[in-house]
């Protein structure tokens, strides 16, 4: 899918904002799932993954969020708008929320409910949001 246009940006760029995108959504999704199995069943390994699955969700994100960051902001001039910038703005908050996740996550497991859940709630919806608007409104521009 190539959501971008290609002037004056590098091929390589693209590729691997296209390759790293969507790759801490799944992560997070998994998270997610984690946390309402733990919140259903109170076993110990559904939290501990969890918390993993949102460490590896955050490093990956940071490929992606960085060369967004250099495409949408420096050099170009889109609109404030802009489908890329509303999304580049979703994932950041994402990203945020997931940072403070990471952080309740490690704390004890009896910590993580109901904030756990929530946070990973609030960020799997960013996510999704952000790639739906850019999705939607591109197919429409």
């Amino acid at each position: 899918m190539h959501t971008h246009p290609a002037s004056g940006r590098s091929a390589i760029a693209v590729a691997l904002y296209e390759l790293f995108n969507p790759i801490p959504l799944g992560f997070f999704v998994a998270a997610w799932i984690f946390d309402i199995l733990y919140m259903k069943t109170y076993e110990l390994m559904w939290t501990h993954a969890a918390s993993w699955l949102i460490a590896i969700g955050l490093i990956i994100a940071i490929i992606p969020r960085l060369i967004n960051l250099v495409q949408v902001w420096v050099g170009h001039r889109y609109p404030q708008t802009s489908p890329l910038k509303v999304h580049f703005w979703l994932n950041l908050v994402a990203i945020v929320l997931a940072i403070i996740n990471a952080f309740i996550h490690s704390r004890d497991a009896w910590a993580v409910v109901p904030t756990g859940a929530i946070l990973s709630t609030l960020v799997v919806l960013l996510l999704l949001l952000g790639n739906v608007q850019l999705a939607l409104r591109q197919r429409i521009a």
